[in-house]
């Protein structure tokens, strides 16, 4: 009976406990980080030159890492090859990795160093994550040996990968996730056997991580969220934006809107290949982030985020367009190409006005008021449903109004940063064929509108006052993952 009684009162005590150590919002901080890069990725270089050269980016992460620590936060996010750059080749990257064990062996690096053989590397960011009573999320390469007896073993002998690791406030190694989803140019790493599902529990909400590319995918990028239930994703990329649909700040604060998660986006800065943008995104709006094709400098962000946001109820993203009744448009359509694709489009003519355009199974409806029509500007209504083929193999349907690029309707679709016109009010939908539809509103010279749309639960993209600048872009971007053709042909749209 005593037994009985102190076993109940310990369990008691150690709910609550865990009760009053969990906290109802954290401090998230992302990077941008300006990466110093090898002079000659395709040579292959000792490993003490590719020490030195990680120790010097690491440097600039650990002015960042301290910072944050110094303000408050709780987790930094830094970026995809922040440590050491890209283009190499299987033997180039060699000198620049470490083994990295699965988190289940129970490892503080920092206490230990020598535990797993020479890696200096985790060794440092353990330290910096212990020292500074912070989680650490970085992106460094892993390499597994491998022999004859696995008939997929590299003629090499190992295996590499492109990896995520985190180590927590006390330095432990928490979470490893190695990339699904990679692309042309990174044939120095290995898609892992399985795709891998990488969660951990924190105080502060249940988190999970992918990179970069893997957010166009089902697996794990969706199944994180619908299936293990994260509250929080954590995203290193090097992420080269695409007008009008794929720049970074636009496309990641749109997936944490559709798929109802708080998003930690830490992108490279290196603007010669249109690398910015990063970001730091609830479900219901950006809370911070930072575009910048001007200077040559890292950006540290920080902002307050729920520990367990809210997620919305699920949207019916056919059901608002399929009560509109679609008007005939005579011959006024045509075609244009956006991101290679072939898009249906029809000219806005009025300073009002309401459209539909259709292509294949999708119609895509919009209600707007300009406040004026400008007469140096054109603006179009678009609709795609069809498998994107080049650089990448994926489905879409989207719904987009965008600003085109010259007064020729042969430049709808074309990239273009700046606009004039203002819109006092938007309404977008249309008849999509799957819930994972992501919303976009992107303004002249790239910012974010937080706080100025919303999404209906019958899944209407709507204004909730005149925007704060011109409009670049209005867009409902759906993906019909089963719909996609099984391929390995990937993208150097992202690294």
């Amino acid at each position: 009976m005593i037994t009985s009684q102190l076993l109940t009162y310990v369990a008691i005590s150690v709910f609550c406990i865990l009760k009053a150590s969990s906290l109802n919002t954290f401090t998230a901080a992302v990077y941008e980080h300006a990466v110093i890069l090898p002079n000659a990725t395709l040579t292959v270089v000792s490993r003490q030159e590719a020490l030195a050269l990680m120790n010097r980016n690491l440097d600039l992460l650990e002015g960042a890492i301290i910072s944050a620590a110094k303000q408050g936060a709780h987790i930094i996010v830094t970026p995809e090859d922040g440590i050491y750059g890209w283009t190499f080749n299987r033997e180039s990257i060699y000198p620049y990795l470490e083994d990295i064990p699965d988190p289940q062996v129970n490892w503080i690096p920092c206490n230990h160093p020598n535990r797993f053989g020479h890696t200096p590397l985790q060794e440092r960011i353990s330290c910096l994550a212990k020292n500074n009573s912070i989680y650490i999320v970085a992106n460094i390469g892993d390499k597994k040996p491998c022999n004859a007896t696995d008939p997929q073993c590299p003629s090499d002998g190992r295996y590499q990968y492109n990896t995520d690791v985190v180590f927590d406030s006390q330095g432990k190694l928490v979470a490893r996730y190695h990339k699904q989803n990679l692309f042309l140019g990174e044939d120095q790493f290995n898609v892992p056997k399985e795709p891998e599902v990488v969660t951990f529990n924190t105080s502060f909400g249940k988190f999970g991580m992918f990179t970069c590319f893997d957010i166009l995918f089902h697996d794990p990028a969706v199944t994180l969220v619908k299936d293990f239930h994260v509250d929080t994703i954590l995203f290193p990329t090097a992420w080269m934006n695409v007008l009008p649909h794929l720049t970074a700040i636009e496309f990641h604060s749109a997936w944490a809107m559709g798929m109802g998660v708080n998003f930690l986006a830490s992108n490279l800065h290196h603007p010669p290949k249109k690398m910015t943008g990063s970001g730091i995104y609830a479900p219901d709006s950006p809370r911070s982030f930072h575009y910048d094709m001007e200077t040559e400098e890292g950006k540290l962000l920080l902002s307050k985020l729920d520990s367990h946001p809210y997620h919305p109820v699920v949207v019916n993203w056919t059901s608002y367009a399929s009560g509109i009744e679609a008007l005939s448009t005579g011959n006024q359509e045509f075609k244009g190409i956006v991101f290679f694709d072939e898009f249906t489009f029809l000219e806005l003519r009025g300073v009002t006005g309401n459209y539909t355009v259709c292509q294949n199974d999708l119609c895509c409806h919009l209600s707007y008021r300009m406040s004026e029509k400008r007469s140096d500007e054109v603006y179009a209504l678009g609709a795609f449903d069809g498998l994107h083929t080049v650089e990448g193999r994926y489905h879409l349907q989207i719904c987009t109004l965008l600003k085109c690029k010259t007064m020729d309707l042969h430049s709808c679709g074309d990239s273009v940063e700046t606009a004039s016109t203002r819109f006092e009010m938007f309404s977008l939908s249309g008849t999509f064929g799957t819930q994972y539809v992501f919303p976009e509103v992107l303004l002249s010279e790239i910012q974010l509108a937080p706080g100025e749309f919303q999404v209906s639960s019958d899944g209407c993209l709507f204004s909730l006052k005149p925007l704060s600048g011109p409009v670049l872009t209005v867009t409902l971007f759906g993906r019909l993952y089963e719909k996609d053709q099984t391929s390995n042909i990937s993208s150097d749209l992202v690294a």
